[in-house]
Parts: C-alpha cells; sequence; structure tokens
C-alpha cells in the first residue's frame, strides 16, 4: 500500500533553525523514516501498521521473483496477517507463516479461506515467538520482512539464525529486510516526531502523530502512535507503541556468517538523508 504522507518535520534538522509553529511540513512520495512496527496488530489497525511499512512497501514483488529463483517451500518469519504468506500461496508456493499473534494468524488463515481451497491448502501457520523458533521442515527460502529481525533482541538473534539456517536447503536462502540509521544521527536527535495521514479505503479518516525515541546504550528505540480515526459519528483515539532494535550491520553480517549464511546480495533504498532501508539475500554456504 502506498503510505503517501505529509510527516512534520522533528524538532530541529541539519543546521535550520526550529520550524515555527504550523510550518516545516515536507511531504514525501511513499516513505516515512523508519516508523514501521513490529508489535502486534488487532484488526483496527492494521491500516496502520500496512502504512508504516513505507520503505517496504514494494517487498512483494523483489520476494516473489527471488522465490522464483529459489523455489518453495517459503518459511514467512513475523508474517502478520498474510502481507506476503497469501500472495505467495496464490503464486503456487507453499507457506510456513510463523507469528506470535494468534489473532493475526487467524485473519490470515480467514483471507487464504476467502480466496479458495487451492490457497489455503498451501498455506500453514504455527504460532511462536521468534525467540522461541523451533523448525521441524525444510525450506528453499526464509523471509524475515517488514523489519522483523529488528524485533529480535541481540543476543538471542545468533540462535534465531542458526535455527533458520540450518533448516534451509541446499542452495536455499534466507532475505530480510531492516530500516538503518546513521550513528551521527541518532546522536545528534534522540527524540523525533512526525504527523501523518494514513491512508485508508473504508470510510475512515485516520491522523497519526508518532514520537520516535532511540536509546543508544542499549541500541534500542520506542515508538508511540497516537492515533485519531473519524468516522461519521464518531472519534475514537488510540494509543499503540512498538519496541524494537537498532541493527548494527557489522554485528549482523558477522552473525550470519557465525550460521553458515554469505550475504549474496544487498539492495539499499534511501530514505532520508540519514536513513536508509536495507535487504538482504542470504545463501547457504554448502
Amino acid at each position: 500500500m502506498p503510505a503517501a504522507f505529509a510527516p512534520v518535520l522533528p524538532s530541529r534538522y541539519g543546521r535550520e533553525p526550529e520550524p515555527a509553529p504550523g510550518a516545516g511540513v515536507r511531504v514525501t512520495s511513499d516513505t516515512l523514516p523508519g516508523l514501521e512496527s513490529v508489535s502486534p496488530a488487532d484488526e483496527n489497525s492494521v491500516w496502520l501498521h500496512d502504512a508504516l511499512l513505507g520503505p517496504h512497501s514494494a517487498d512483494i514483488v523483489r520476494y516473489l521473483s527471488l522465490a522464483r529463483s529459489t523455489g518453495g517451500p517459503v518459511l514467512d518469519l513475523g508474517s502478520g496477517a498474510g502481507r506476503l504468506a497469501v500472495p505467495f500461496a496464490r503464486h503456487g508456493f507453499a507457506v510456513e507463516a510463523v507469528d506470535r499473534d494468534a489473532s493475526a494468524l487467524e485473519r490470515l488463515d480467514g483471507w487464504a479461506r476467502r480466496i479458495g481451497p487451492q490457497v489455503a491448502g498451501l498455506v500453514v501457520t504455527h504460532r511462536t515467538d521468534l525467540t522461541e523458533l523451533r523448525l521441524a521442515g525444510s525450506y528453499r527460502l526464509a523471509l524475515l520482512a517488514g523489519a522483523m529481525v529488528t524485533a529480535v533482541p541481540p543476543a538471542r538473534r545468533p540462535e534465531l539464525l542458526r535455527e533458520v539456517a540450518s533448516h534451509l536447503q541446499t542452495g536455499g536462502a534466507l532475505a530480510l529486510d531492516y530500516t538503518a540509521h546513521q550513528l551521527p544521527g541518532l546522536v545528534a536527535e534522540p527524540q523525533r516526531t512526525w504527523a501523518f495521514q494514513v491512508p485508508r479505503f473504508d470510510g475512515i479518516d485516520e491522523w497519526v502523530v508518532a514520537r520516535q525515541v532511540f536509546d543508544l546504550p542499549s541500541m534500542s528505540e520506542r515508538i508511540t502512535y497516537y492515533a485519531a480515526r473519524t468516522g461519521k459519528l464518531s472519534t475514537e483515539r488510540v494509543v499503540l507503541t512498538t519496541d524494537k532494535w537498532i541493527v548494527d550491520p557489522e554485528r549482523l553480517a558477522a552473525e550470519l556468517h557465525s550460521a553458515g549464511l554469505h550475504i549474496e546480495g544487498r539492495r539499499r533504498h534511501r530514505i532520508d538523508e540519514r536513513t536508509e532501508s536495507v535487504l538482504l539475500v542470504c545463501r547457504t554456504d554448502d
């Protein structure tokens, strides 16, 4: 889903002065810098969660292209309500979807069933936290999409990568993406505030103010979303939070190597002067 936002710049940016009230609004074509959520989404928040994927909104096409080269089965880690798993099944790939949120997996199953038995028959769901992942099958492609790698504590990430790598078939691949923040930018501005409208097509107007706070000692961040959803008769105000880990690219590369994977391809997409999205394609060493 395109995220046609109008974000408000943080309190300061570069050497320019703080904008006056009502000023400082910049319009980006499709992205916000690293506001994607890795927390479970209830049914009323799926529009926001889809929109927050911003830099990863085109990943379905890229991952499908990769699947055509690797073949299936496909392992979708942190699948949510099936943003990737269902399209993959529609293209004929057997998919195992893993998520910690039971309600999201129920929505995934319902979506697949509505399409038809052929698609539903290609999707298997499994509820577990990624830090407790124990796999039984083998796969040609594993996905950590939508910045899900940032949901895994760094201390637990090597174990997860080893588990996934050990269940990839020969020539299989692990693909993952994340938002990369430049360290000088985090030091200069560890707290940022954004305001934007969520694209919705259900008759609800939704505006969000997102407060992004980075904690460099722990290499973590918390984002709080203050949402106002206005319908014909009423306005609902909701507060949501997500906690993520800031990825150190060198540490991640070392963990992938230790798990028996090598980085075959790296794609970067610049979001703004301080932030970019990174997509890695990793292959087994054997």
